[in-house]
């Protein structure tokens, strides 16, 4: 767990850390989505079914894979201090796009359940300021994750 992090974040020997690869982009996009699903003081089934849902379809990875980054993930966040371990990463690694792609994806797993509690909200809209995306790029990921939950 500790070489994952420290590969992900740069060693402690001051060296840069090195150009992050596509699954630890993933692990740290569905860190975020652990972080919202635990917001509400329950991780439901649904949500965590989601995450690797989001992370099979964005990543074009096997179910296994996409299980095995959930579990990295949940790893991760629970040893996190902050959201802005994972969105520094992903805005050093990404572009807009990118980053409104994982930002709906959180909005998905937030419609999972059927209800967007007051947290899960807030922490959106924290996650959203850290990618640096504008309040018109929340709501239309918003939108586009409710339309594609709903249908």
């Amino acid at each position: 767990m500790f070489d994952v992090l420290k590969k992900m974040f740069g060693s402690d020997n001051g060296s840069p850390p090195a150009k992050p690869d596509a699954n630890q982009l993933a692990v740290a996009a569905t860190a975020l989505m652990v972080q919202l699903a635990r917001v509400d003081s329950s991780e439901d089934d649904i949500e965590l079914d989601t995450i690797a849902e989001c992370a099979t379809r964005s990543k074009q990875v096997s179910d296994t894979e996409a299980q095995a980054i959930v579990a990295d993930a949940r790893a991760i966040a629970d040893d996190a201090t902050s959201l802005y371990e994972f969105t520094e990463l992903l805005n050093d690694n990404l572009d807009q796009q990118g980053k409104a792609e994982i930002l709906e994806s959180i909005w998905r797993v937030a419609f999972a359940d059927g209800r967007i509690d007051k947290y899960e909200e807030q922490l959106i809209r924290r996650i959203a300021d850290l990618l640096h995306l504008n309040h018109r790029e929340y709501m239309e990921c918003r939108h586009r994750a409710e339309q594609s939950t709903s249908s």
